[in-house]
């Protein structure tokens, strides 16, 4: 089942789980998704159309790429080969240029939204942020062998 199809105590209990995957990659992807998701009722509260679509997209996107992370990484685990390193490294590397993308995102529609949803957008800032930076950090171990 994919991972986005799972409920959420479900995808909590396959994170825990002692298998190489869903494991950081997925939550990264999913973290992003849900600050996409925050940045897309921000907009909806500025009306910005626009952005409200376009993080939308970015959360299906995300939710997408969890499920590619975790099996990248089970292939990546079952042969290691450069196609392999490849998928590793390319899937954090999406993630973490979408997480930055809902990040500025976010930024846009803060100032035009009132106190009470400035919070959602903070949130959605944040999350987006964190994310953006342990994906990267996958990138590198990744990229470097060290999985």
């Amino acid at each position: 089942m994919a991972l986005s199809e799972q409920r959420v105590g479900e995808f909590v209990a396959a994170l825990g789980a002692r298998t190489p995957a869903p494991a950081s990659g997925a939550a990264t992807a999913l973290t992003a998704a849900l600050a996409a998701a925050l940045a897309e009722l921000v907009a909806r509260f500025a009306r910005d159309d626009a952005i409200a679509a376009r993080a939308n997209v970015l959360a299906a996107r995300l939710l997408q790429l969890a499920d590619e992370d975790s099996d990248a990484y089970a292939a990546f685990m079952a042969a290691r080969t450069d196609e392999t390193r490849r998928r590793i490294v390319e899937v954090p590397e999406e993630i973490a240029a979408s997480a930055d993308e809902i990040a500025r995102l976010a930024g846009t529609v803060r100032a035009r939204v009132s106190t009470a949803v400035a919070g959602d957008a903070d949130a959605a800032a944040e999350l987006a942020e964190a994310a953006a930076r342990v994906a990267r950090r996958l990138v590198e171990l990744n990229a470097k062998g060290q999985t």
